[in-house]
């Protein structure tokens, strides 16, 4: 019981995270995970993964709240998705065979790395200068392919790296929010089918867990994290996001800095 209410409070953090910034709660997700699977004795050689293919299981609930949300308002870009969408379906699916071809203590290691270079992008606003159109269908597989490969690897639904793609194409920044919602969709149900195939059977995975997805910390985490979003959104609203975004990257700084030097 005290396991299952510390992922309800990972939910809610997750979710108030996810509103308050406009990121993926996966970025949050991931690193608590594998520091709670820490202190539950799960086997090294298996919690990273556990985390990652947990995280895109909780993602692909939180997802289709939000891509109901934003398609209500008609942002999101449909013609653009379907392309993105076949990418996503074969990158998401090698990012996951790529994260298995990792030992636990490397996969830490790329995690936070990721989570330095997000943490200098939110901290310093970079953002990529609007220089192009949108590419034609080709180029929005290809496009889908790396962000699918990247988001599956570091268990998140790929708005870190959509949005900013989306931007480059001088997509104006709703359009690309939404897009990316709905991009992330088929980016976590991909990564959390494969992560279950990837990790099925494995004599380290602790009970109540299935491949690499750990049910009591999803429905703890899918309990409160959409309801939390949305209170996220509202403090947005109120509180000083530049400020916000700065102490947000201080944390994942942090977070990146530890599991390097674990």
């Amino acid at each position: 019981m005290e396991t299952l209410l510390m992922y309800v409070a990972l939910g809610a953090a997750a979710g108030t995270l996810a509103g308050l910034f406009g990121i993926g709660g996966g970025l949050i997700i991931v690193p608590v995970l594998v520091l709670s699977f820490t202190a539950q004795g799960i086997s090294p050689e298996v919690l990273t993964h556990l985390a990652v293919g947990t995280s895109l299981a909780t993602i692909v609930v939180t997802s289709i709240s939000s891509v109901k949300a934003h398609h209500a308002k008609g942002a999101v870009r449909w013609d653009w998705f379907s392309g993105i969408a076949i990418g996503i379906v074969f990158g998401s699916a090698l990012g996951v065979k790529t994260a298995g071809m990792m030992s636990g203590d490397l996969l830490q290691k790329v995690i936070g790395v990721f989570a330095i270079v997000i943490a200098f992008q939110m901290g310093l606003g970079l953002k990529p200068k609007a220089s192009r159109t949108i590419p034609g269908r080709p180029g929005l597989i290809a496009a889908g392919g790396v962000i699918g490969w990247a988001s599956a690897i570091f268990g998140i639904g790929g708005g870190s790296l959509t949005v900013p793609f989306l931007s480059w194409c001088n997509v104006k920044m709703q359009t690309a929010v939404a897009t990316s919602a709905a991009v992330g969709l088929p980016i976590a149900v991909v990564g959390a089918l494969v992560n279950i195939e990837e990790g099925w059977g494995h004599p380290l995975l602790p009970e109540y867990a299935t491949g690499y997805v750990y049910w009591p910390a999803f429905i703890g985490i899918v309990s409160t994290s959409v309801i939390f979003a949305k209170v996220g959104a509202k403090l947005a609203h109120s509180l000083p996001s530049d400020t916000l975004k700065r102490i947000f990257a201080v944390l994942l700084l942090i977070i990146g800095s530890r599991f390097l030097l674990s």
